[in-house]
């Protein structure tokens, strides 16, 4: 192994593929990020490692990038949904834009490098409340999302389509699940609108207000679902579909498993011993996604991938995490108060 270049390697599963890459005893990894959404704490110490500050929407950024390039990892997006609706041009410009600029700086500049593009599952799962099964990985999408982020997201396959497809470059797809785990920081990088700058993720907001006793806010009656998949199983991913993948195609990071808030909330409380109360509210108006999960089976039969890490093991680990890290992750939300 050689050299990697893992965009948006500062952010919360960017760091993670770039601790992976290093025990994969990658030569070299380069880690962009403008530091947008995430702090430069999470990128591991190591001498392997190069930080360019800076936004991958600028080729001159890219063009920073010294030496000899074999894998390259885009993990760059705007968090996320709600950052997404307050403000699109920002989403354009930190979620859609740096995505086609990274191919056309491949293409240019490292043409037989291999590009790894993370999409998100919510992209094109269908909009429904009904009893879901595991959403494949399919190459179609509503003209309706609920949010620019998504929107970007999607944009982004299409164009890493078009290049593996009609250019020629070496390009495979994953698509997230819900991912979550050590790492997640609340209020990481700049403040960015809305007080979602500072709210992040459902794991880590609950884990949060759970360890200082706050209430847990549930929208609807707590049954939308999700798939949820620890983030060291998802950088396992990633690298899986940088070895195996099949140039142009696009496979599930997924466990396959459904799990309503309401269950994921009480996981929560139990590991975290909370006295913490459920409060149920409206529906967020912008959010159709009721009930979806994954379908992992393509994933392990062509890249061997299967998570490992169970739910309650994982939200017991970050949990963990969060509890040694509450004084950094207090420093970060304060920034922005």
């Amino acid at each position: 192994m050689s050299h990697a270049v893992v965009i948006g390697g500062a952010g919360f599963i960017g760091s993670w593929v770039v601790k992976e890459l290093l025990e994969q005893k990658y030569e070299r990894v380069t880690v962009i990020d403008n530091l947008l959404s995430s702090e430069r704490w999470n990128i591991p110490t190591d001498p392997r490692v190069e930080f360019i500050l800076g936004s991958a929407s600028d080729s001159n950024t890219l063009l920073r990038v010294k030496g000899k390039v074999e894998s390259v990892f885009h993990l760059a997006c705007f968090h996320g949904n709600q950052s997404s609706i307050a403000n699109p041009l920002m989403d354009l410009e930190n979620n859609l834009k740096p995505t086609l600029t990274v191919l056309d700086w491949v293409e240019k500049t490292h043409p037989n490098a291999r590009v790894v593009y993370t999409g998100a599952g919510c992209a094109v799962a269908p909009k429904t409340w009904d009893t879901p099964t595991g959403v494949p990985e399919v190459d179609e999408t509503p003209i309706l999302h609920d949010s620019p982020y998504s929107i970007s997201k999607i944009t982004g396959e299409m164009y890493a389509k078009y290049f593996a497809d009609r250019r020629g470059l070496d390009v495979v797809r994953v698509r997230f699940q819900n991912a979550y785990g050590p790492g997640e920081i609340l209020g990481a990088g700049q403040w960015r609108g809305t007080e979602h700058t500072i709210w992040r993720n459902v794991v880590p907001t609950f884990i949060w207000k759970a360890l200082h006793g706050q209430e847990l806010v549930l929208h609807g009656d707590g049954e939308a679902s999700r798939d949820f998949v620890y983030v060291k199983d998802l950088a396992r991913g990633v690298l899986a579909a940088s070895i195996k993948g099949k140039s142009g195609e696009v496979y599930n990071l997924a466990s396959g498993q459904e799990t309503t808030i309401k269950q994921l909330s009480q996981i929560i409380l139990n590991f975290t011993t909370s006295a913490s109360q459920i409060r149920l509210t409206e529906r967020r108006d912008w959010d159709h996604s009721g009930r979806r999960f994954g379908d992992p089976r393509k994933s392990q039969n062509e890249l061997g991938f299967v998570t490992e890490v169970a739910l309650p093991q994982g939200i017991e680990s970050t949990v963990n995490w969060a509890r040694e890290n509450l004084t950094r992750i207090a420093a970060t939300m304060a920034r922005h108060g």
